[in-house]
């Protein structure tokens, strides 16, 4: 990662790590960065989003570039329009973080830029250079970025659909797009998630807090619950029982399905070292070949392309299918979803009878401190766990790319010990932690 990159594009606390003044020298310095005199930009709904999304245009329109200003949209739209187009994205968003947060995600056609091109942006952002106006770029409004999308959206030939929807769209920049789709599809479904107000983005409602969703499926019976992120790049699934479908399942149903219909290119799929064992056990019983890679969707689209693959993600729910879209698509996804199921007449939970998914723990432990998991004590009980679970488990321990924390994930053949191994691991962090405070 760099200076200002994470995984995921710029992210930090606005006013802090993230200011308008960083936003305009981006918007700058993509005049160097992204082989295009043309880019087009989105945003979500915090309220920070404006400032810094008109922020960067300003930036861009003072080297001379044409932006396309297509406000509040989500992610993949922003993507999808910059893939199709041949030019440059941008979007103002923190994904799934809470509404103090914001970042900067930015595209060249369609896919999210490489480590040069943003060591390019960062030392631009740093130098401070000088410069004169010599042509205004030209603004222009962004109506056909979601007509774009609609034509994506017809290729999946959608049909009504008998069953009841509940969608939870974060409060985020799904509110208006995710329904307005889905009234084409049916009358009956439920929307929570739906009235941002610039502080609530994420707020008790989205991905994060899947609980939401769930109750809401249960009060009104619906058959099937989306619950996508702040904006729009993930999906997770609930079923009339409650029971939760992460990426890592999704996945699995979508590629076994691609692989039924002859389009899962070369059988294989890509996921990265967080997914669940069992998941990749099972698709390879398919015959399906598991690649893994690092976190973070950009490694995962890398790894497509490297192994011309059709379908990979992460478990959070961030799933790219490569051949309809350079990036992962929460709404797409939920989509096709809708769409197999009809066309199978079947559901989710029949699609996974011969999944067994692994006892898994995931916990965060926010820090600011960098330096946590260089000290001795934390690398020898981390090296101690791993020698103990040997090739019956999975310990993974990094610093998240988009969010002041440190992730610990642990999964072994029984919940028993996956608890007792991350009460181990996270007792000795949380102690050096005290300390450095």
């Amino acid at each position: 990662m760099g200076k200002y990159f994470g995984t995921d594009g710029i992210r930090g606390r606005f006013g802090l790590e993230l200011n308008s003044a960083i936003a305009f020298k981006l918007g700058q310095s993509l005049k160097n960065a992204i082989a295009s005199d043309t880019i087009v930009i989105g945003m979500d709904t915090r309220e920070s989003s404006s400032e810094l999304m008109y922020s960067v245009v300003s930036g861009a329109q003072s080297m001379g570039l044409n932006v396309i200003v297509a406000g509040v949209l989500p992610t993949p739209m922003i993507a999808y329009y910059s893939w199709v187009n041949k030019i440059g994205g941008v979007m103002i968003t923190a994904s799934h973080n809470p509404y103090k947060d914001n970042g900067i995600k930015v595209f060249d056609q369609g896919k999210k830029t490489s480590e040069a091109q943003e060591k390019i942006i960062e030392e631009y952002i740093d130098n401070q250079p000088s410069f004169e106006v010599m042509t205004l770029g030209k603004v222009y409004g962004g109506e056909d970025v979601f007509d774009e999308y609609l034509n994506l959206i017809e290729t999946l030939e959608l049909s009504p659909t008998s069953k009841k929807v509940a969608i939870d769209t974060a409060n985020g920049a799904n509110h208006l797009v995710a329904p307005g789709i889905l009234r084409e599809l049916t009358d009956d479904f439920m929307q929570i998630g739906d009235n941002p107000d610039g502080k609530n983005i994420n707020k008790g409602v989205g991905s994060t807090h899947i609980d939401a969703i769930k109750e809401t499926v249960k009060l009104h019976q619906c058959d099937l619950g989306l619950s996508f992120d702040g904006d729009g790049d993930r999906i997770l699934v609930v079923d009339q029982e409650g029971f939760l479908y992460d990426g890592d399942l999704l996945i699995y149903i979508l590629a076994k399905d691609l692989k039924e219909r002859g389009l899962l290119r070369n059988d294989k799929v890509v996921l990265t070292v967080m997914s669940n064992l069992g998941i990749i056990k099972a698709l390879e019983r398919a015959g399906i070949e598991v690649i893994k890679t690092k976190v973070g969707d950009k490694y995962v689209m890398e790894a497509l392309e490297r192994e011309d693959a059709s379908i990979g993600g992460e478990n959070s729910g961030h799933i790219i299918l490569r051949d309809f879209t350079p990036t992962g698509d929460g709404l797409f996804v939920g989509l096709y979803l809708l769409e197999m199921l009809s066309r199978k007449d079947t559901s989710l939970k029949e699609l996974i009878n011969d999944v067994h998914m692994w006892p898994q723990v995931l916990t965060n432990i926010r820090t600011y401190s960098t330096d946590i998991l260089e000290d001795d004590r934390v690398k020898e009980v981390i090296k101690e766990v791993e020698d103990t679970v040997g090739e019956d488990g999975k310990v993974l321990i990094r610093k998240s790319g988009t969010e002041p924390l440190i992730r610990v994930t642990i999964s072994a053949k029984t919940e028993e010990l996956v608890e007792k191994y991350t009460e181990q691991i996270v007792s000795v962090i949380n102690q050096v932690k005290d300390e450095v405070k």
